[in-house]
């Protein structure tokens, strides 16, 4: 008996990220840059969460001029699998957190959205939210990538359940993965596909639409009622 082989695929590759900036309704997503975004990204680092970066593999920072210097260098050293963007409010135009793409692989159309983190006025709304629908739309129908990624700490529950609320389904744990700040770190995947993408857009487009707020703010519908089934599906 043959053995069984994967489908077919005519798949000619995706392109690669530039320096694009890409703009909402409630935020927009401007390459990474020191000189204009550091002394608001560092406003935001250190607005209060105390938990902001329990599973990142930098931070906390100590003062400004130790978030500079870590800011430089990262803009400097960036490597080429990887692009950062500072999430700037459009009502105030404020940097207020930051996130990248990560694992660029456009021969295999592969990407992954990372180092997510949101300062105090973007946690918990829709300007954090959309800021993670502009990666993924640009992700898949600009430069047609046929997966997006996101990966966290399993210990992570806050994102492991943004990762569910975006409708990336759950692949499994890498045990062991890395050593972060001298722990231990198990890695849980998540993917989203290209198949899956329509629908998942749509409700990302439905729940950002004005009509799904009321006059206090609060949502009508959740991204997981308006997907209409569970991650990935």
């Amino acid at each position: 008996m043959a053995p069984e082989l994967g489908p077919p695929v005519d798949f000619a590759g995706a392109r690669a990220p530039g320096r694009e900036t890409l703009t909402g309704t409630h935020v927009r997503l401007e390459p990474l840059d020191p000189a204009d975004h550091a002394a608001a990204l560092w406003d935001a680092a250190a607005s209060g969460d105390p938990h902001l970066w329990d599973y990142l593999p930098y931070g906390p920072f100590d003062d400004r001029a130790a978030f500079d210097a870590w800011l430089v260098a990262l803009h400097a050293g960036m490597p080429a699998d990887q692009r950062f963007f500072a999430i700037v409010r459009v009502a105030d135009d404020v940097p207020a957190g930051m996130l990248a793409y990560a694992r660029i692989a456009p021969e295999l159309g592969r990407i992954e959205i990372a180092h997510v983190w949101f300062g105090a006025a973007l946690q918990r709304t829709p300007d954090a939210t959309e800021a993670v629908f502009l990666l993924a739309a640009h992700a898949f129908e600009a430069l047609g990538n046929r997966r997006l990624e996101w990966k966290c700490n399993a210990l992570n529950a806050r994102s492991r359940r943004a990762a569910e609320r975006f409708g990336f389904a759950y692949e499994g744990t890498f045990r062991q993965d890395m050593v972060v700040k001298g722990r231990n770190r198990d890695t849980a995947w998540f993917s989203l596909l290209d198949r899956e993408w329509p629908r998942a857009g749509a409700a990302f487009r439905d729940w950002l639409a004005a009509d799904n707020f009321a006059e206090d703010g609060t949502q009508r519908r959740t991204l997981e009622d308006l997907r209409g089934g569970a991650a990935g599906g």
